[in-house]
């Protein structure tokens, strides 16, 4: 890891205080797909898919600093199929006591807000389809970690992937080649990635995976 700002090591720090699923690990590989997509291509857009309390919304945020580059941070805040009552990953202190809803929202805000990065990281609150259908801003990276089910995972794929610029980056998080340790999707599309001919490898850690586009046509 090359030289971080002051600013940047005390934002990866408070990183690891961020309530959420992403390993540490797994969180400084994003921060440096990050950087170099800040690096590549200065001023410009990233995007996540799936934000949960902001704990990826923090790494990447903090690799935005320095490069006038934005961080659009997607989710529509009730979480994945999995967070919901009953299954394994579900937290009843995250659901509204007026709806009884799941919303994580606030805690994104809080999150954002404490990192002191509400001018660099911006919120984009609604499902990812329908915002992925309007969208025109061509991306540096694109970081995909919404719903894991089949029908999210290819509509976030299908949907998003078309606007990472050549040379931009996507990241995919909780891939995972043995079926055993994780779902299928994130994995799927992750080789559909790779066998569209649009996008190489370029690095792994844990679960996540970074590829480079680098063709708009196979």
């Amino acid at each position: 890891m090359s030289t971080l700002s002051p600013r940047q090591q005390e934002l990866l720090s408070f990183a690891t205080t961020v309530r959420g699923f992403m390993p540490d690990d797994e969180g400084l590989a994003l921060f440096e797909a990050g950087r170099e997509a800040c690096r590549r291509f200065p001023g410009g857009a990233l995007l996540e898919v799936g934000a949960w309390c902001g704990k990826s919304g923090v790494y990447l945020g903090a690799s935005c600093e320095g490069s006038q580059s934005i961080l659009f941070s997607l989710d529509h805040h009730r979480g994945s199929e999995e967070n919901q009552v009953g299954w394994e990953h579900h937290d009843d202190d995250l659901v509204d006591p007026v709806d009884n809803r799941l919303n994580t929202l606030p805690h994104w805000q809080r999150s954002v807000a404490d990192a002191g990065l509400e001018e660099s990281v911006v919120g984009l609150v609604g499902h990812s389809h329908i915002v992925a259908r309007h969208w025109t801003t061509p991306l540096s990276l694109l970081f995909i970690d919404g719903g894991h089910g089949e029908e999210p995972a290819w509509a976030d794929f299908r949907g998003w992937t078309p606007h990472v610029k050549v040379g931009g980056l996507l990241a995919i998080h909780d891939v995972f080649e043995n079926p055993a340790d994780g779902g299928r999707p994130p994995f799927d599309i992750y080789c559909a990635a790779l066998e569209s001919g649009l996008f190489v490898d370029v690095s792994q850690q844990g679960s996540l995976r970074v590829l480079e586009r680098t063709s708009t046509t196979n």
